[in-house]
């Protein structure tokens, strides 16, 4: 199972970089997470975020950010709403689905004995 993330939303922010002190290449990424495989997709409700300044090449930590950047992040956290959740089944899991009710048909009419009395 693979989980990846795909980006919600990149927003540039004027805000002071705290390692480099640039005004230029704040950049704040909101990313929501999906699951893929063989089987199913689905999009989760679960949603990450990054921090990360251009001109210094940094990852910017909730723990360096000043006041003002929280502050630009709620806003901005508010306003890029995640998308709805879903869950929809490939092929294969359709395939796999049809497959064990046929098998259980079969099994439930043998041991009912409807083939006992068919003649081959």
């Amino acid at each position: 199972m693979e989980d990846k993330f795909f980006t919600l939303r990149e927003v540039e922010l004027n805000n002071n970089c705290p390692e480099c002190y640039s005004r230029d290449g704040l950049q704040l990424t909101f990313k929501q997470r999906f699951v893929e495989n063989s089987f199913y997709r689905a999009i989760s409700s679960e949603t990450a975020h990054a921090l990360f300044c251009n001109v210094c090449e940094t990852s910017i930590f909730p723990a360096r950010w000043t006041d003002d950047i929280e502050k630009v992040f709620e806003y901005q956290q508010r306003a890029s709403t995640p998308k709805p959740t879903s869950f929809k089944l490939k092929t294969a899991s359709w395939i796999s689905i049809l497959l064990l009710a046929v098998l259980l048909i079969v099994v439930t009419l043998f041991f009912l004995g409807i083939f006992k009395n068919l003649k081959l």
